[in-house]
């Protein structure tokens, strides 16, 4: 197969299923207003942000100083990418004129030479750009282009993507081969840069990007050098750390994940970007190698990276502790966003794998199901009494939090969330690709064939395909993803059993034909549920095992099975059951249950010659991604097996 695949424009995606309506609805009747409102600081009682008072202050339109963290600027551009996204769906009318009203205070905000920060701007505007490792004004100045690229692939209009060019334009002008030296401390310049590359056609983006990348790990130490310059610091970072920021190889020679987890993401991510659009072998040989380290040794379950507190961090191989896990969310939307770069390298199911697994448990767990609350951190294991509050456990939050000193969680959120149909589906010429389910319409532009999706998943495994119109009367291949945890299918087109006619490679189906109006395809997927051992060098979960049914992992909370989970066991030869059930909290979810025991004793003593109790119990686990919505109570995944 000649693979050169194309993400899909967004606006060309519909979204209408249960599942995924609920949340796309969610982001625009309840998160962005909300998010709105944090930022503008009109929520009483909630934390405070000062995004846009800095904005306003740096517009001249008031008085005061900078408030909050010296990336404080990026929670807009988040929140403004995540509004254009939406702007796909009726009654978005406040949200957009709330984004143009941002977008007229940026403008009035931004210096002549399109310079624009409100942390230099308002607090140090005599150190611009002095400061690539701790001030994140290159991760800033990426969200802005980022948010403004989507607005002009939704809109067609250039007021956002105008200022953000100038922004590109100043830092095009500084930094590259042949110009100052630099490299961002907190990637994400780089995968903007090779967005807006796209949109404008422009190279010297794309070629900045390249240097971006290229530039990363080379001698001598940027950081260091950098920092013998200014006699200032910010978080006294050591640049000597350098895998903390990648920067300890040049990337074609990394092969495993270093460092601040969502720095790692969304370098991986321009790697991957750039290793495609350029066909870039030995870029692509260094994405498969660290791919392989991160999925393989340093995952969780539930698709979080990033298992060590201590700066937001990868540590080593196995090291997955569940109820210290730190697995921000952040770094889950990162691998999101990676995986589906990696698509665009090869055809290959793992990576949609993935990226369905950290969707589906490690994003969707980010965000309370009312929109209003969010976990930073997402642990495997809760225990009130010691989550939150014992030394080496104050990061774990046994209930989601309104808001963030360091918010860049939510706003990260509602942007993948909106904008969930070019990680769903794909083009080529002669190929249509589905890499993940959502009801719906795509309407495929190069083949000029729309498809109308109708399924009930993740909580069903059927899937049905219709060709809701076609102005292409040539051969096209439907490229269908069959994920790597459905042991078995079945395929029909027509109403026809297909058993054979199409190809089955790589975690893909492939059905190709002069498709018309009213053809179909259908899928259905075996959703069995299955008991997952983890690899015995992951020390806390031997002798354990996690639940999962289709692509989602699954948790005991306090609010179904009591206190003590610890003392729970799952054995080996009892039947896991699925049940259907609405609950005003979690709404309509399939559950598991099962017949298990607990441990109990009457002992008072701390320590006993004699042995606990056997005594029958029901199990009942929910969605991970839905624990924490209802009491706060323990959580756990990974249950103890006799």
């Amino acid at each position: 197969m000649n693979y050169k695949e194309t993400e899909p424009q967004l606006k060309r995606v519909e979204v209408k299923d249960n599942f995924w309506s609920f949340y796309q609805e969610l982001i625009r009747d309840v998160v962005l207003p909300y998010q709105e409102q944090i930022l503008k600081d009109e929520i009483p009682g909630a934390e405070k942000s000062g995004a846009i008072q800095n904005l306003r202050i740096a517009a001249g339109m008031e008085e005061g100083v900078f408030y909050g963290q010296v990336f404080q600027d990026s929670d807009i551009w988040k929140w403004l990418e995540a509004v254009s996204y939406i702007s796909n769906m009726e009654e978005t009318g406040n949200l957009q004129e709330g984004a143009q009203q941002i977008i007229g205070l940026l403008e009035r905000a931004q210096e002549e030479d399109g310079y624009l920060n409100t942390y230099f701007q308002l607090k140090e505007p005599d150190h611009k750009w002095q400061n690539l490792l701790e001030c994140h004004e290159l991760y800033c100045a990426g969200h802005l282009i980022e948010a403004a690229v989507a607005d002009y692939k939704m809109t067609g209009k250039c007021r956002l993507l105008n200022p953000a060019i100038r922004l590109a334009d100043l830092i095009d002008s500084r930094f590259g081969q042949g110009k100052v030296r630099g490299i961002p401390g907190h990637e994400e310049i780089e995968l903007a840069l090779l967005r807006l590359a796209r949109a404008t056609g422009e190279q010297r983006y794309f070629d900045l990007a390249g240097y971006f990348l290229a530039e990363r790990g080379t001698e001598p130490n940027y950081f260091a050098e950098e920092q013998k310059k200014r006699d200032w610091v910010y978080w006294q970072m050591d640049p000597e750390e350098r895998t903390y920021t990648q920067n300890h190889r040049p990337v074609r020679d990394q092969d495993s994940a270093e460092g601040h987890a969502v720095r790692a993401m969304y370098l991986y991510t321009a790697m991957a970007d750039m290793a495609a659009a350029a066909d870039d072998e030995s870029l692509k040989a260094a994405c498969r190698k660290i791919w392989k380290n991160v999925t393989e040794k340093r995952m969780y379950i539930t698709g979080g990276v990033g298992s060590g507190a201590k700066g937001e961090t990868f540590t080593v191989d196995y090291d997955l502790p569940n109820d210290r896990a730190y697995a921000e969310t952040c770094a889950a939307v990162g691998l999101v966003f990676w995986a589906r770069k990696m698509l665009n390298i090869a055809l290959d199911g793992n990576y949609a794998d993935v990226m369905e697994r950290a969707l589906y448990n490690g994003v969707l767990g980010g965000m309370g199901r009312d929109g209003r609350h969010f976990f930073y951190v997402n642990p495997l294991e809760v225990v009130p009494g010691i989550s939150g509050q014992v030394p080496g456990y104050e990061h774990v939050r046994p209930v989601r939090p309104r808001w963030y000193a360091c918010a860049c969680c939510p706003p990260n959120i509602a942007r993948l969330l909106a904008s969930l149909g070019k990680y769903a589906w794909g083009e080529a010429p002669g190929f249509v690709y589905s890499h993940l389910y959502l009801g719906g319409i795509f309407h495929a532009a190069q083949n000029r064939i729309s498809w109308k999706t109708v399924t009930d998943y993740p909580w069903e495994g059927r899937l049905l395909y219709e060709v809701y119109n076609s102005e292409n009367e040539e051969q096209t291949a439907l490229v269908i993803r069959i994920p790597g945890w459905c042991p078995s299918y079945s395929l029909s087109v027509n109403g026809k059993e297909c058993t054979n006619g199409h190809e089955n490679r790589q975690g893909y189906i492939t059905i190709k034909r002069a498709w018309k109006k009213g053809d179909t395809v259908c899928l259905q997927l075996s959703m069995e549920i299955k008991r997952i051992y983890a690899n015995l060098m992951v020390r806390e979960d031997t002798g354990c095992i996690a639940l999962m049914r289709g692509p989602l992992v699954y948790c005991i909370e306090e609010a179904d099975n009591g206190t003590g989970q610890n003392a729970l066991l799952l054995p080996a030869g009892s039947e896991v059951r699925e049940y259907r059930k609405y609950d005003g909290a979690l709404g309509d979810y399939v559950g598991l249950e099962a017949d298990g025991l607990r441990l109990e004793d009457n002992r008072d003593a701390l320590y006993s010659e004699t042995p606990p109790r056997e005594v029958n119990t029901r199990i009942c686990a929910v969605p991970y991604f839905l624990w924490g919505n209802r009491q706060a109570g323990e959580m756990r995944v990974w249950i103890r097996e006799k």
